[in-house]
């Protein structure tokens, strides 16, 4: 069993952790080129330009999420996945030769389309391979891969900033071309390397034995008995919106996307503007955070999954984030406010696979998996839409605006956390009493 999971890691966290990257290098892209010519050369410079091409691609992106993730489901993983991949490639390289800053939103909205399953499809299609004590590392795995490669996007970035006239192409034009580039191998890379479902893992190209593919089905069956999914049908989806869980659960992942997104698309800004560093410095100075990342996931999941404690890693993680974000309002020295920008990065790194662990092991059902993830990643990019406008430029040094949002979306979590924890632990009771049957399957306890 064990040789088992290690092939799975070795096929689907590997891939999915690249494509997950894709999302956070196009962040790393446009706000690496925020602090280049960019403003100037396209016009993005004038009133609130810049936030628009963030709001538009993450409304494209909620808005198919739902209907892209079923497809995951429907035409499988290889056919989506690679699709989408090699579709982002070709729009992010014609973002190198657009001249005006509404072809830039005509194509972040087609960027949003073509990103739009693979946070929700990514989630969900681990979820079914793995039982609930092997989920939140797994989603550290994912995000491990993901920040690492933004990590280096952002040294590529700095490198591709001094190509800055050759070719006739500004710095910020071969960021986007390079990276387009790479992302359609990837895309073709995809098709060969990712898995299908357990159930259709013979579909996979080269990887499990039918004896392999039996005990993969068995694991998730003694787990919780959702290996294969019902017959399809809208209402069997839609039913699972009248359950609590499911707002709750979004209400977690918009607020914690109101702090990455910031991060994740002002950071160079906020290091320019508010810090006082150049513009070589600022790209590479947003990238050490993201390396630093992977650490505290890697722990706080190891802890989650071994001793089974969610919420109290979530609210661990929320506390660092709180500090982070003091550091960085309220302290004087530089350095000192430098440093909460890792320790906020690591905090809402860790609490992405922290939250999807804790949602994806409090429910039962293929179709429920799918609507809870679609879902969630909709909320989430809510929560993107949200943080797009927090960062003020105005407001620089301190952004104080984006620095109390932060703090007190963070605080809210926690409070949802403990909500949850009390429900769980007294419809936990009830189980355990022969009173009540949760997620309509036998033995199945809620993870709090």
């Amino acid at each position: 069993e064990r040789r088992l999971v290690r092939k799975v890691d070795l096929r689907l966290c590997t891939i999915a952790g690249i494509l997950c990257s894709l999302d956070l290098l196009d962040s790393g892209i446009i706000s690496s080129a925020s602090v280049t010519t960019i403003f100037e050369d396209l016009g993005l410079g004038v009133g609130n330009r810049y936030s628009v091409s963030i709001l538009v691609y993450t409304v494209a992106s909620v808005t198919f999420q739902l209907p892209a993730t079923l497809l995951v489901r429907f035409l499988g993983p290889r056919i989506v996945f690679s699709g989408i991949t090699v579709g982002f490639g070709i729009v992010t390289l014609c973002t190198a030769f657009i001249t005006t800053w509404k072809q830039m939103i005509g194509l972040r909205i087609l960027l949003g389309i073509m990103q739009s399953a693979i946070f929700p499809g990514l989630s969900y299609l681990i979820s079914t391979w793995y039982t609930r004590k092997e989920q939140q590392l797994r989603f550290a795995f994912l995000q491990s891969g993901e920040v690492t490669v933004v990590g280096l996007g952002g040294f590529l970035n700095f490198g591709l900033n001094h190509l800055n006239g050759r070719g006739g192409l500004a710095g910020w034009r071969w960021m986007f071309l390079v990276q387009g580039m790479v992302a359609i191998v990837i895309g073709f890379i995809t098709y060969l390397w990712i898995v299908d479902f357990p159930e259709n893992s013979h579909k996979s190209f080269r990887f499990l034995t039918r004896n392999e593919q039996l005990l993969a089905e068995t694991r998730i069956s003694n787990d919780r008995g959702d290996v294969k999914p019902e017959a399809f049908s809208w209402q069997g989806c839609l039913v699972h919106f009248l359950d609590p869980k499911l707002y709750g659960f979004c209400m977690m992942f918009f607020l914690l996307n109101l702090v990455s997104t910031s991060l994740s698309y002002f950071l160079p800004i906020i290091l320019q503007s508010g810090m006082g560093f150049s513009t070589d410095q600022a790209i590479l100075l947003s990238a050490p955070p993201y390396f630093y990342a992977v650490i505290p996931v890697i722990i706080s999941s190891i802890v989650g999954d071994k001793y089974q404690l969610r919420g109290l890693v979530i609210t661990f993680n929320c506390v660092c984030t709180v500090a982070g974000f003091s550091m960085l309002g309220f302290a004087n020295q530089v350095t000192v406010r430098y440093v909460g920008t890792y320790l906020a990065t690591g905090a809402y790194v860790s609490n992405w696979a922290a939250m999807n662990a804790y949602q994806a092991s409090n429910i039962a059902g293929q179709w429920k998996r799918a609507t809870f993830a679609a879902s969630i990643t909709a909320c989430n990019g809510l929560g993107g839409i949200a943080g797009s406008f927090i960062v003020r430029q105005n407001e620089a040094p301190r952004y104080m605006t984006a620095i109390w949002i932060s703090i007190g979306s963070h605080i809210l979590i926690i409070g949802i956390v403990v909500l949850f924890s009390l429900y769980f632990w007294h419809v936990n009771k009830k189980q355990k009493e022969g009173k009540k049957l949760l997620e309509e399957t036998v033995d199945f306890r809620y993870t709090f």
